[in-house]
């Protein structure tokens, strides 16, 4: 059976670059025929020419069947979804059978049929002549169809497995999702070039025609023939191109020559002879409703969001994209580590016993991958560096495809990550390394090898991460301390976050769904959902920290001046704006002088009498338009606080607590006698605050294990058990102790109520009794409010969420927001939407009554319609409904959020870790 055969193909033309070409071409896709059937077996007959297929469906091409109702998605991260059996594959072979039917025109002679991409295995017949078949999902397929062309009716006729012997190398944590998703077209094009440019001008081509590049003054170029021009070089930040055409004698292609050099010197990554440090993201092809078959105008939109937020290079994890991507990267400016289609992670869990990177049996088809990843590709400037695959073990087949990488393009570093011993390959590549191992790799002080030869060979490396940062939900954290070491060490070359987007698939039932929505019987649950932007491409927290942290721009204040630091040539304009407890003062624009650094003067700023702290923020905005953002865009920003602004002045002491039966007055507030609960303030409906630190586990801590022990102990289920209740010194004092079943640990909890002319103050102490050996989730405290509630008005840091460990983005301002507009909507429901550092917070209903909350210090506020219970239960945002009450959240601390889903924890720094705390609120009415 050719499916589950270690051949890569039969039949196929060999490979060459992806070009655009003038020779006469027809686009084959829209609307095929389509039978799918459970297994493998159907009759052939349907590659007849004149095979009856009107009770056929129709699929569009491109696409995947079980997009569109034909069986169901599946997800596994590293598990294969069959025996590890190679090269075998189960009788229940989902097949899908395509026809398409096209008129020749007039006078048309010979041609190829070209498939950008197909999963997982494709038998192709034209006219009822088998043509071959073909395996390596995401890349190109050509089949001669000249010999079996004719004059008008033709059909093209393709057999496609989901399962196939090549399915064992393209274990990719992503969806299971067969079918013609790139596009097929019947093309005359056979040329085939590769062009040299180096950063110094030089210029030379191998392919059989003449090279044209009219803006450098070259024409008519012989193969082989170097000759040097003044050329500007190509980088990511300047993607200088210059149009180019290449002539055969049967057609001419149109080429985008960029002019760069990328070298290893010293053990530091070079491009252009500058060190290069990648600010990078892995990018799986995904869209929510079309899965790989992705519109070109979403691969627009994924580089200009890229751009946009600082991002400077890509990884194609862990296959070459479609071409057009790689077009937009020459052309916007964005490096690419460019992988081959390989992974063979599954073999792991069976102690990567007849892993096919060790297996004879498996090196042509191994080969054959390499090969087609760099013909296709082999033109981009974009691309400085291959990759061998990922995560696919050790074995002798990767220095097969490292050797003949390495002889066809000695010009760009090969890369891979699976063999720590870097035998292959020219960079030290790891994932997930801790901010500890890395610095240890910067300076070079990593724990050795144990052949001495390999490990001073691997000591001269360069070092990436080519993941880092797993950006699961809330989070990641301890983006800022990884970039502080990149741009440390010279010798890292910085890395790429895992990963861009959420591979949430469009769902009537749960809005997007993951592992497990589709009754996989194995799956990965919502592992697949981790990206920095959601599943329709709008930026999570994550991404816009990771565009703080990314700057190119580094603006800085000390003794009067601001200092300037740019990486890039973008000319840029600097507004500053002086702020009052979030209100404008003053605004005006810095003359910063041109230059990779500079020190200017502060403008003068004039007395705030207002109160409310003071604030100078400086921004670095594009003068004008550059092809990926408009002028004004922001590119970095700094901030200064200034003042603290003039004090509020102290309200005067208010009257003593008043038991009346079962309640006692305070001021505008009524507590319960026997518990001490606040039960109306302001006249409001309230219930708590009392002591809480639980909060619903992120992504994190879920797959990180720290949930499990959280749960463990307890801390999901605290009990509240009233100690006291006095009321003298003009105060309401209530002792509790909170503890977790079965366990002798707990805190105790001192609410301390007071009142005064105009409001109601809460002094809260804390102390925890025995061994705590895990952080806290939270310390705060939690209470509701009437759902009338409806928005917040705060001082603080935003406009978005923040913890200890994330929130670079959030600038200290006022801001306005509804409850709605709090949450931030990450697939699978967690811990989210905590404004930091707020220093007040109106709580407010629509006509902007409510209840002012002011911190002693800056307390963490989060808002929602639901209990922390019911978010730690819901597994959709669609099992979310809005209740009778909105739940508020006063923290005085949380724990960081970490990367521990794949990855480090929280960094020491941000662990909440259990300590006597005293913090406190006033509240006043509004």
């Amino acid at each position: 059976m050719y499916f589950a055969d270690f051949a890569p193909g039969a039949g196929r033309l060999d490979p060459r670059a992806a070009l655009h070409s003038d020779a006469p071409s027809i686009d084959l896709g829209g609307d095929w025929r389509f039978r799918l059937s459970a297994t493998a077996d159907a009759p052939d007959d349907f590659a007849a020419p004149d095979f009856d297929d009107a009770a056929w469906d129709t699929l569009p091409v491109p696409s995947h069947w079980p997009l569109h109702g034909y069986g169901e998605p599946a997800y596994t991260n590293v598990s294969y979804p069959f025996p590890v059996d190679p090269p075998h594959v189960p009788d229940e072979n989902p097949t899908g059978d395509y026809r398409r039917a096209f008129d020749l025109p007039e006078g048309w002679e010979g041609g190829r049929v070209r498939f950008e991409g197909v999963d997982s295995c494709a038998r192709v017949w034209l006219n009822g002549h088998e043509l071959g078949f073909t395996t390596g999902s995401r890349l190109v397929a050509e089949f001669d169809a000249g010999p079996y062309l004719t004059p008008g009716r033709n059909v093209l006729a393709v057999r496609v497995h989901q399962w196939s012997a090549a399915s064992y190398l393209e274990d990719q944590d992503m969806w299971w999702l067969p079918g013609i998703f790139r596009e097929v077209t019947l093309t005359r094009s056979t040329a085939d070039v590769f062009v040299h440019a180096a950063a110094d001008g030089t210029l030379s081509f191998e392919g059989d025609g003449l090279l044209s590049v009219p803006e450098l003054g070259v024409s008519d170029l012989a193969p082989g023939t170097q000759v040097r021009v003044a050329a500007e070089p190509w980088s990511a930040e300047t993607p200088r191109l210059y149009e180019a055409t290449f002539t055969t004698g049967e057609e001419t292609v149109r080429l985008r020559i960029g002019f760069r050099t990328i070298t290893i010197e010293d053990g530091v990554l070079k491009a252009n002879g500058v060190p290069l440090v990648f600010k990078g993201v892995n990018r799986h092809e995904f869209h929510p409703d079309h899965g790989r078959a992705v519109p070109y105008e979403t691969m627009v939109e994924d580089v200009l969001l890229m751009k946009r937020h600082n991002v400077n290079a890509v990884r194609t994890s862990h296959y070459p994209p479609h071409p057009a991507f790689l077009d937009l990267c020459d052309e916007y400016g964005l490096w690419v580590v460019d992988e081959c289609d390989l992974e063979t992670h599954g073999f792991g869990q069976v102690g990567w016993r007849r892993n096919p990177t060790d297996d004879p049996r498996w090196s042509e088809a191994l080969l054959d991958r390499m090969k087609r990843t760099v013909e296709r590709d082999k033109n981009h400037p974009s691309v400085v560096m291959w990759s061998l695959g990922n995560e696919a073990g050790v074995g002798a087949n990767l220095a097969v495809m490292a050797g003949w990488t390495r002889e066809r393009d000695p010009s760009r570093p090969i890369h891979y990550e699976g063999d720590l011993s870097c035998a292959d390959v020219d960079v030290y590549s790891r994932m997930y390394a801790s901010h500890a191992e890395v610095e240890a790799i910067g300076r070079g002080t990593e724990d050795p090898l144990d052949d001495p030869a390999l490990d001073a060979r691997r000591r001269a490396m360069p070092f990436m991460q080519c993941e880092y940062a797993h950006a699961m939900g809330n989070g990641p954290g301890g983006l800022a301390e990884y970039q502080e070491l990149f741009d440390t060490y010279p010798r890292l070359a910085g890395g790429f976050v895992w990963e861009w987007i959420d591979h949430g698939l469009t769902h009537e039932k749960y809005g997007y769904a993951y592992g497990g929505d589709y009754g996989e019987p194995l799956h990965d649950s919502n592992f697949v959902v981790d990206g920095l932007v959601f599943p329709d491409r709008t930026p999570s927290p994550g991404l816009l920290d990771l565009k703080k942290v990314f700057e190119p721009v580094k603006i800085t204040f000390s003794d009067g001046a601001v200092t300037v630091t740019r990486a890039v040539p973008y000319p840029l304009e600097f507004p500053w704006a002086l702020t009052a407890g979030g209100a404008l003062v003053a605004e005006g624009v810095l003359e910063v002088p041109d230059g990779e650094r500079a020190e200017v003067k502060l403008p003068d700023l004039p007395e705030v009498g207002e109160p409310g702290e003071v604030w100078l923020a400086v921004r670095a905005v594009l003068a004008h338009d550059l092809p990926w953002a408009p002028a004004g865009h922001e590119i970095a920003w700094g901030e200064l606080k200034v003042d603290e602004g003039r004090a509020h002045p102290s309200p005067e002491r208010g009257p003593a607590p008043v038991v009346r039966g079962e309640t006692v007055e305070l001021g505008a507030a009524v507590f319960d006698a026997r518990t001490g609960r606040l039960t109306t303030l302001f006249g409001l409906d309230v219930e708590g605050p009392r002591l809480d630190l639980w909060r619903a586990p992120v992504d994190n801590e879920r797959f990180g294990g720290l949930d499990w022990n959280w749960r463990h102990l307890g801390l999901h289920r605290l009990t509240h058990r009233v100690e006291s209740v006095s009321h003298d010194d003009g105060a309401l004092t209530v002792r509790s102790r909170v503890a977790p079943a079965a366990a002798d640990l707990g805190v105790r909890v001192t609410y301390r109520w007071t009142a005064d002319a105009t409001g109601l103050s809460l002094d809260v102490h804390a102390v925890p009794e025995g061994e705590w050996t895990l952080p806290l989730p939270r310390l705060g405290v939690a209470m509701t409010l009437p759902q009338g509630i409806a928005k917040v008005i705060w001082f603080g840091r935003g406009p978005g969420e923040a913890y200890p460990d994330t929130g670079m983005a959030a600038v200290t301002g006022g801001f306005e927001a509804t409850i709605e507009e709090l949450q931030t909507p990450y697939v699978y429901p967690q811990e989210n939407g905590q404004r930091a550092d707020v220093r007040w917070a109106m709580l407010v209903d629509d006509e902007g009554r409510g209840v002012r909350v002011t911190g002693d210090p800056a307390f963490g506020l989060t808002m929602r319609r639901w209990s922390t219970a019911e978010l730690e239960r819901a597994a959709h945002l669609t099992d979310l409904r809005p209740g009778s009450r909105v739940h508020v959240h006063l923290d005085h601390a949380q724990h960081g959020v970490g990367t521990a889903a794949c990855g480090p924890g929280v960094l020491a720094p941000y662990e909440l870790r259990a300590a006597e705390a005293r913090f406190g609120f006033r509240f006043s009415a509004v």
